[in-house]
């Protein structure tokens, strides 16, 4: 464990926080102040911390009263000391005598060094401010005098950047700097120093952990509000869409929405249109999707993307009503009327012509987005914020191909099964889990979603095919599913609905089970070796 001598003359927040967090393991061992009225001792107090009250006498030198701090601390075991608001500058006398010691400053360093560094950042109106966690040097003269160009001027461990607003005042920004930025950089830094991941030597920083790349060591994001939102997923909350200017990807949040005197997107509109877009992105050939809720009503493609759109809408128009509709193609007359032949919320496509423009705008509240051309996909990762954090990971673009296909069961699919299994699989990508897709062609028949079970999943699908698909159904359907069946029972229903293929990531520990009751049925089985959860 790594022991932490805290120093701080007032409040000491950075230090409250460490022993709150324990940053790599490491333990707030000791809070040190030179005022006995400091309120960080109290605090520190009562989470059981020990404290010590070194004030320096009116006749004491600085490195006479340095001498006795190290005193206190002798007996703590510190391996790392850290300020914090301590309002002393200090000498080799201290610095010489303890392990490492780092500092906070509320700046990004070299600028603004030194007292009343927020009222600097203002003064000289830049638009960006934060943190510097630097390791503390010698920055008093033979003398006991302040080196002034040496204060705040040791070696940087890492920054940490917030927005200077035109708003803002001394304390608005302090606070954001506090929260924003020192409450993420000084916890980073000590989890480097107790991790073995910071290597401190004289005036020489070393950190192993500041890696870059998709998974860096710190994530820096930078996005800019592009509109207050009515309310958010629902009345009750506020919301607002931030837009990233570095997406060169088609997008909703860049999207023009061409029907004038629309009402504005909602939270849920852009989630949902975001969703349909990401789906129709995956085809090459003409391609629509119906989507509520985030999940496919429907998505299919044909020759035209008329006759898209009307297979994706069979597959359930009682869901998609009020759904968002998205379109791979530039939308043309014909799939603007049948699109507008029933409520829909928004439509999103690359482009529209102008026959199609008049139809949908005569829609006064659809929201028609055109994104441009769709090109290639070039975010590479996916982010999911959690209370306290957030998870990132890659962007899941994989899809199989023909010779990806390992066929399991006695009997070998069809070509056309084949080419409906690889349809299927694209689809099922955008279908939260546990899901299941049933798939005739290439249009979607019945869709099972975001069930704890998946046998139940399997139902659902079978349900949906047979009660909501219009001239369509589940008889000689492809089913694919987003994860392993851990038992057989997904694909007695299956065969119960009519299925005769199926496309699965198969590694179930009952695999053999699994594959003996698609032989018992005739199916045909194959796996991707892939699994394509979804979760949000």
């Amino acid at each position: 464990m790594t022991n932490v001598a805290g120093l701080a003359s007032n409040r000491g927040r950075n230090l409250l926080h460490v022993a709150d967090r324990q940053p790599g393991g490491a333990d707030l061992a000791v809070v040190l102040s030179n005022h006995a009225d400091a309120p960080v001792l109290d605090a520190a107090a009562e989470r059981g911390i020990p404290t010590e009250v070194v004030e320096q006498k009116a006749d004491e030198s600085r490195r006479d009263h340095e001498a006795r701090v190290v005193d206190a601390l002798a007996d703590y075991d510190v391996d790392l000391v850290c300020l914090d608001g301590y309002m002393r500058v200090l000498s080799e006398t201290f610095l010489d005598a303890v392990p490492a010691t780092l500092n906070v400053h509320p700046s990004l360093l070299p600028a603004f060094p030194g007292a009343d560094a927020h009222e600097q950042v203002l003064d000289a109106g830049v638009s960006v401010t934060g943190c510097t966690v630097h390791v503390v040097t010698d920055a008093v003269a033979d003398d006991g005098s302040v080196q002034t160009d040496e204060v705040d001027a040791g070696p940087i461990v890492t920054q940490e950047s917030v927005p200077v607003f035109a708003d803002d005042d001394r304390d608005a920004l302090k606070a954001r700097v506090l929260h924003d930025a020192e409450f993420q950089a000084y916890p980073r830094a000590i989890r480097w120093f107790a991790e073995g991941d910071l290597d401190i030597d004289g005036d020489s920083v070393t950190v192993h952990a500041d890696d870059g790349g998709d998974f860096g060591g710190r994530r820096v994001t930078g996005t800019t509000r592009a509109d207050d939102l009515r309310y958010g997923e629902n009345p009750h909350q506020d919301a607002a869409v931030y837009r990233d200017d570095t997406c060169a990807e088609a997008s909703v949040v860049h999207a023009d929405q061409l029907n004038e005197g629309a009402k504005a997107l909602s939270y849920n509109n852009y989630n949902d249109a975001d969703a349909a877009l990401n789906l129709i992105k995956e085809f090459e050939e003409p391609a629509a999707a119906v989507i509520k809720h985030t999940n496919p009503a429907g998505c299919a493609t044909a020759d035209t993307l008329a006759d898209a759109y009307s297979d994706a809408l069979s597959t359930d128009a009682k869901s998609a009503f009020g759904g968002i509709v998205a379109l791979n193609r530039e939308c043309d007359a014909e799939t603007a009327e049948r699109v507008a032949d029933s409520f829909k919320e928004v439509v999103v496509a690359p482009g529209y012509t102008d026959d199609a423009l008049g139809v949908l705008t005569e829609k006064s509240n659809l929201r028609v987005l055109s994104v441009g051309e769709l090109g290639d996909v070039t975010e590479t990762v996916t982010e999911k914020p959690l209370v306290g954090g957030r998870l990132v990971q890659e962007r899941d673009t994989w899809a199989p191909t023909v010779d990806d296909l390992e066929v399991v069961t006695e009997r070998e699919p069809t070509e056309d099964e084949i080419e409906t299994m690889l349809f299927a699989w694209r689809t099922l990508k955008h279908v939260k889990s546990n899901g299941i897709l049933f798939a005739d062609g290439t249009e979607t028949v019945g869709l099972g979603v975001g069930q704890v079970s998946r046998v139940d999943a399997v139902e659902l699908a079978a349900k949906k095919a047979d009660r909501d698909a219009e001239g369509k159904d589940a008889e000689g359907a492809v089913m694919a599913s987003d994860a392993f069946f851990p038992f057989p029972d997904g694909i007695e229903a299956a065969a119960d609905a009519g299925v005769e293929a199926v496309i699965q990531p198969g590694g179930s520990k009952n695999d053999d089970k699994v594959i003996e009751a698609a032989d018992e049925h005739g199916m045909a089985m194959v796996f991707t070796g892939h699994r394509t959860f979804r979760h949000d």
